[in-house]
């Protein structure tokens, strides 16, 4: 189900992958305008949109599940891109402060275990943001994208994963309005299809967007143990002792009557 990491690498090299970075970034931007000083994580396949954020936060890391690969980034300069199993990430609890997610909750095969693992990691007043194709959009029905392989979500799925594994959703917004198609004339026109989509709201953007924040607390139903009484029962046979007869041999007594009620 996961995609290798060259792919990925490939898909946004083209002019149909670097359109659909330009306008997920938007979206990403309208929700985060900035992480100055802040610890942020990707995982998945994100570098493509950590840029944003490397120059004014604290620490920037990008990490890759290892089923997909791992490549160096950024290129010229110290990496900080790493392989990690994505159910046992390499940080203590609450130690990043914003977390995003491309590519890696449609690839996983324990989506739970994989949302679990991130709120562990998130500090109780950081934010986490996934961007998830969506089951209703053109992208995720063609195989020809990252966006069309793995398990696409509704918004009603993602609130309920969402909710499942401790996050409250805060935040939704669509980009990718436009159809998956590399022309030159679909390319150009993609900024109008993108305010035409969101102006509508219209139901086949190809992806979601949808911020969360951390549940720090949570209610735990008490459950009450029922008490399941005995009743005290009279014993109906009484046991007996072995009383000896005369020439040795030993003979059970009979045991007394039953008193009449």
């Amino acid at each position: 189900m996961t995609i290798d990491v060259i792919e990925l690498r490939n898909f946004y090299s083209n002019r149909l992958g670097a359109m659909a970075r330009r306008l997920i970034n938007r979206g990403i931007v309208g929700h985060w305008p900035n992480a100055h000083g802040l610890r942020v994580v990707g995982l998945g396949y994100s570098t493509p949109y950590l840029g944003l954020f490397r120059k004014d936060c604290e620490r920037c890391l990008a990490f890759m599940p290892a089923a997909q690969g791992v490549l160096k980034w950024p290129t010229a300069r110290p990496t900080l891109s790493t392989l990690v199993e994505e159910c046992s990430l390499p940080l203590p609890d609450a130690a990043v402060d914003r977390i995003l997610i491309v590519h890696a909750l449609e690839m996983s095969d324990d989506p739970d275990g994989l949302m679990r693992e991130l709120w562990r990691v998130l500090a109780p007043s950081g934010r986490l943001m996934a961007i998830v194709p969506n089951r209703g959009g053109v992208w995720a029905r063609t195989d020809t994208t990252p966006f069309g392989h793995g398990r696409p979500y509704s918004r009603s799925q993602i609130a309920e994963l969402l909710r499942r594994c401790w996050f409250t959703p805060v935040n939704w917004s669509d980009a990718l309005f436009l159809p998956p198609v590399e022309h030159q004339w679909m390319l150009q026109s993609a900024p109008a299809w993108e305010r035409v989509g969101a102006a509508m709201s219209l139901p086949f953007a190809g992806v979601h967007i949808v911020e969360a924040t951390k549940e720090v607390v949570r209610a735990t139903p008490v459950r009450r143990e029922r008490t399941r009484l005995i009743p005290a029962l009279q014993p109906v046979l009484v046991p007996s002792r072995m009383e000896p007869q005369a020439d040795g041999n030993p003979v059970r007594a009979l045991p007394p009557p039953t008193p009449s009620r």
